[in-house]
């Protein structure tokens, strides 16, 4: 939501077109009905933009009652692909609906586009005072210091992974099972071939085995940002015993009405002001966080190498040569800088 809503600043930047805030969809994340402003200081946000771009609440009164030219986006990624094919439709309609591509080129965005899309994402954008609130009351209870850990094994992951896994429980087969819909899992040398191209999310367990080969103390404090349904979770707290969620640390009945939304924005926030930030998979959020940290300073994030994992194991390494393996595999990133996996690397400055 983040990510498309910060290129969606550049991309108004880009039109000259003045910015409606969105409405989030449902049916692509978690099936709730939260809204924007349940998760972000929309005042705030249209205050901080003013000089950038026009932000308006709501539609204009002659054109609320109209739907929106809808624009298909998903291959469009530089400023000339806005300009040459989306600003037309825009100037003939006046008002168009878009959802920006996956990929986008914001490094080749004009200085003022970018400027806006920096503000917007890393000046702009900030929780609502009761969810901050609530996020700094979070942050407060973890024992220090602590390792914010990501960790990506719930069914509907491992179900849109086409992965198959040996050893799991009884309940996570049938709950993985039930997610997969018309997604059957990859088998054979195609299986292998998908494993070991690092398709595959990590479980606990193997999460767990790449902590000891990175020399992380089993007694380290670690904050598991996940939604619910996390799977074979026991494989992690069997050797690492210091781990808490954000249901242990609060309670009250504010926290038990939140959405996945704001529970999500809760991990967000704890990531990014972690002393410590490891992910699992390399998903939007991953690289909102380290992109977020890197820009605040923080340098203490690694992405643990489900390829390099797979490949090793695949060459039947295990125990302390795997482990060895592993390290020589992670080392480079124990202090990741301004690389390849922040999307907005050019946002190096300070307002």
């Amino acid at each position: 939501m983040r990510r498309d809503f910060c290129d969606g600043i550049g991309i108004a930047r880009l039109l000259n077109a003045t910015l409606v805030m969105p409405k989030f969809e449902a049916a692509a994340y978690w099936n709730e009905s939260s809204g924007f402003a349940d998760v972000f200081d929309v005042d705030y946000f249209i205050q901080q933009m003013d000089g950038f771009i026009k932000v308006v609440k709501e539609l204009p009164p002659e054109v609320a009652s109209k739907e929106p030219f809808r624009v298909d986006c998903s291959k469009r990624k530089g400023q000339f692909d806005y300009i040459e094919s989306v600003l037309p439709s825009l100037l003939k309609y006046q008002f168009i609906s878009i959802t920006p591509a996956m990929s986008q080129r914001r490094d080749r965005y004009p200085l003022h586009a970018k400027a806006a899309l920096c503000q917007a994402c890393y000046g702009a954008l900030r929780l609502t005072r009761s969810l901050e609130q609530k996020a700094a009351e979070l942050l407060e209870a973890i024992p220090k210091p602590f390792l914010s850990l990501h960790l990506r094994f719930e069914p509907d992951m491992v179900a849109y992974s086409q992965c198959e896994y040996q050893g799991l429980s009884p309940a996570s087969k049938d709950a993985i099972e039930a997610a997969r819909g018309d997604r059957k899992p990859w088998t054979g040398e195609l299986a292998r071939i998908w494993r070991k191209r690092g398709k595959c999310p990590l479980t606990p367990n193997e999460t767990a085995f790449i902590f000891q080969a990175l020399s992380i103390p089993t007694n380290t404090n670690i904050y598991l940002a996940a939604g619910d349904g996390l799977m074979e979770i026991e494989g992690l707290k069997s050797i690492y015993t210091n781990v808490v969620t954000k249901s242990e640390l609060l309670s009250g009945e504010d926290f038990l009405n939140m959405h996945g939304n704001t529970k999500a924005a809760l991990d967000y926030y704890v990531s990014i002001n972690s002393d410590f930030y490891v992910a699992t998979f390399f998903g939007n959020m991953d690289k909102m966080v380290a992109a977020m940290r890197a820009y605040n300073g923080l340098h203490n994030t690694v992405f643990l190498s489900r390829r390099a994992y797979a490949e090793l194991t695949s060459k039947g390494l295990d125990g302390k040569e795997l482990k060895q393996a592993l390290w020589l595999a992670h080392k480079e990133d124990f202090a990741m800088g301004r690389g390849s996996a922040l999307p907005d690397c050019f946002c190096d400055f300070k307002s």
